[in-house]
């Protein structure tokens, strides 16, 4: 059986055989199952109001556990974002009561970013319904071959230096 970008590929050999390798076909695929797996998401986002970069944010805070907090730096450092796109994000995130900024008690040149209860309980009910979108796109997906797929994709991303 064939895919998208067996389609695609077909098209670069006609043309331009020497594009048509192993880097494009690892470009295009996780591209495309990134798509997939982003739209499933998105999806879900609208429910709740949020943006992608919306999520990111709210998810990351979540993940930290208890006090859901970080300094701003540390949340654009994580979510791999500039300080103004994520200064962006703050600002609507604390307009709609989802999370506080308040000063570093003890740096007067920091701040720290957390959750309200709102964006506690908007986090996770946001969390919980991407996975189970995204669970869903995946069921006709054998679990052996997801766990093969992310396996093999973490030692690409190691042998390009994608280390912690």
């Amino acid at each position: 059986m064939r895919d998208v970008v067996d389609g695609i590929l077909d098209a670069w050999r006609g043309q331009l055989p020497e594009v048509a390798g192993i880097e494009l076909e690892l470009s295009k695929r996780t591209g495309r199952l990134y798509t997939l797996l982003a739209e499933a998401t998105n999806t879900q986002l609208t429910r709740f109001g949020l943006t992608k970069a919306d999520y990111d944010v709210l998810a990351v805070l979540r993940s930290t556990g208890e006090p859901y907090r970080l300094r701003p730096t540390d949340l654009a450092a994580r979510l791999l974002l500039s300080s103004g796109g994520t200064s962006n994000v703050l600002r609507r995130l604390t307009a709609e009561g989802l999370i506080a900024r308040e000063a570093d008690p003890d740096d007067a040149r920091s701040s720290w970013v957390q959750l309200t209860p709102e964006g506690v309980d908007t986090a996770e009910a946001a969390v919980r319904a991407s996975t189970e979108a995204q669970r869903k796109l995946l069921k006709s997906v054998p679990p052996e071959t997801a766990r093969a797929a992310a396996d093999a994709l973490r030692e690409v991303l190691l042998a390009l230096g994608d280390h912690r």
